[in-house]
């Protein structure tokens, strides 16, 4: 089976494209991502794929089969309150999401795959859904902490799978119910930092530390790259059911 080509929006440091990568069924052909730092790490860690700098402007050439985006969180988060934001989808930063429907028009009629706070579904998620589906995309959705998949941590998240319309799928292709909860079983010290980590869980954190002359510039971008990614097993558990359902099409 030919791979499906993903196009990863909103990058960070490639937690949708890990995820789905580890299936063997999908391959990324390009990143967009504004932070300098994580570019570095996408391009540590995916040699040779393409990485834009703004999704505003993004216009990838050819199409794809999967668009993914953790789009920005802050007008959504009840803690952006804080800040003067809760302005939802419509706010500047979580606004960007519209970017997203652009650039699907610009690929094709692929799979979008996307992820955002829990309070998504209180604040924005019936502008999401209502343009998704006009955009004759059909689309399921669930709510559910990173525990619920073995993750040391709580980051309770809303994911959201959309395909075309014109598939006419019978049923779901995400069978949310099979993702199994499974006990943190380790506690490491790194430097200052404290975190929980299960046997599969050891890179959801950074091994670095200030302990002995490192850099806090160096320690902080890590850190809050990994603060701001998502947790990759989720991507691979939907990635598996889309290839599933891919094969039962074929």
């Amino acid at each position: 089976m030919t791979k499906l080509r993903v196009l990863d929006l909103f990058s960070g440091i490639g937690g949708f494209s890990l995820g789905l990568e580890r299936t063997g069924g999908f391959e990324t052909v390009a990143f967009c991502e504004i932070d300098p730092f994580c570019r570095r790490v996408l391009a540590k860690h995916w040699e040779g794929v393409p990485i834009h700098d703004d999704v505003a402007t993004i216009e990838h050439s050819g199409t794809v089969d999967v668009v993914t985006g953790g789009f920005p969180c802050q007008d959504v988060s009840i803690a952006g309150d804080v800040w003067g934001l809760g302005a939802g989808v419509s706010g500047e930063r979580s606004g960007l999401f519209w970017h997203i429907l652009r650039t699907v028009r610009l690929v094709g009629r692929p799979y979008i795959l996307l992820e955002n706070v829990a309070a998504l579904l209180d604040r924005g998620m019936g502008a999401v859904l209502g343009s998704l589906a006009s955009a004759r995309y059909d689309a399921e959705w669930n709510c559910f902490p990173a525990a619920a998949i073995g993750s040391p941590q709580s980051r309770d998240r809303t994911w959201i799978a959309a395909y075309p319309g014109e598939k006419g799928r019978a049923g779901h292709i995400v069978n949310w119910d099979s993702f199994s909860i499974s006990d943190a079983t380790e506690v490491a010290q790194l430097g200052e930092y404290r975190a929980i980590c299960g046997p599969e869980w050891a890179e959801t954190f950074p091994a670095v530390s200030v302990d002995n002359g490192v850099s806090r510039d160096l320690v902080r971008p890590t850190i809050e790259a990994c603060g701001n990614s998502l947790v990759p097993k989720v991507p691979e558990l939907i990635g598996y059911a889309i290839l599933e359902a891919e094969r039962a099409e074929a």
